[in-house]
């Protein structure tokens, strides 16, 4: 049976090396999309920031100087030791931005990668299968769907408490479901190719057709999902935070720096522009790659914008 599972995987591989154009592209020629270009670049800027704010950051996130309170950005004329200025309570607003990218890029990616873990095997499974078991799925899927998502996750993170693991846990059973759909579209297109086919007639056994045939062939489009979920639940953290549903305790986020600032926006317009922008920048940048990308390995897309 070794023997003829490893024949089918050359005929496998063989046969794969047909599959369109769009699965053979490198990725050498995404640097050449501008939205690629520009996601990388906020992405690298903003995770640069997040791993590096202890060396780099000019103060503590929580250090108070109620003497230095409401200073405008120095490059706006206010203090030249606060270049973004100061909150409330004293904070360095640059600091606290660079701090609280960590929890925007720490929520999106784990999220994002257990949603898109647990719904891919959900959804691979429903496609693959098809019949009762894609029927049972895909109705907990849709029933899942009616649900507005962000209503679901505060009603989550109210009910298990604060605290970012409950977060990413509110966000991860809100977000598998795109993942399922995917997975399940792109199973029931692939199931029929000729290396499934041929893996399959010489009795190789279904997980290791899902897992070496299917999967690597969905990757393209779930990772160009993936990306754009990763705009979406930026968004979503940053929302939780803003309504003190988010990361509790002295921990900076952007949401909660928002939400701290509405009370000053007409006497400090920067507490509350500056986390926006820094939101705003990041979800484009995620959303720029993700069409892109998803441009890239489907061209049927770019004749319907």
């Amino acid at each position: 049976m070794d023997a003829e599972v490893a024949v089918g995987d050359q005929v496998s591989r063989s046969l794969s090396a047909h599959e369109p154009a769009r699965k053979r592209r490198t990725w050498v020629g995404l640097l050449r999309d501008p939205g690629i270009v520009f996601g990388i670049v906020v992405f690298a800027l903003v995770a640069f920031a997040a791993i590096a704010a202890p060396v780099i950051a000019p103060y503590d996130p929580n250090k108070q100087a109620l003497s230095a309170r409401l200073e405008a950005p120095g490059i706006f004329g206010g203090s030249s030791e606060h270049i973004l200025g100061t909150d409330n309570l004293g904070r360095d607003v640059l600091t606290r931005l660079m701090y609280g990218a960590r929890i925007s890029l720490i929520v999106a990616i784990v999220t994002v990668i257990v949603a898109g873990v647990f719904g891919t095997l959900l959804g691979a499974t429903a496609g693959y299968f098809g019949g009762a078991i894609d029927h049972l799925i895909m109705r907990i899927v849709d029933a899942w769907l009616a649900l507005p998502f962000l209503v679901l996750a505060i009603a989550m993170v109210a009910a298990l408490g604060a605290g970012l693991d409950k977060l990413i846990l509110a966000l991860v059973l809100s977000r598998w479901v795109i993942f399922s759909r995917t997975a399940r579209a792109e199973a029931l297109a692939l199931r029929e190719r000729e290396y499934v086919e041929a893996a399959r007639s010489i009795g190789a056994r279904h997980t290791r057709i899902i897992l070496r045939h299917l999967l690597p062939n969905m990757l393209p489009p779930l990772f160009a999902i993936a990306t754009l979920e990763m705009a979406t639940v930026v968004v979503s953290e940053a929302s939780l935070s803003f309504l003190g549903l988010g990361v509790q305790g002295t921990t900076p986020t952007w949401g909660a720096m928002l939400s701290d600032g509405r009370q000053y926006i007409r006497d400090a317009w920067w507490l509350t522009t500056l986390p926006g922008i820094a939101i705003t920048l990041l979800v484009l940048g995620f959303n720029l790659f993700g069409t892109s990308l998803a441009e890239f390995f489907d061209p049927r897309l770019r004749r319907t914008r």
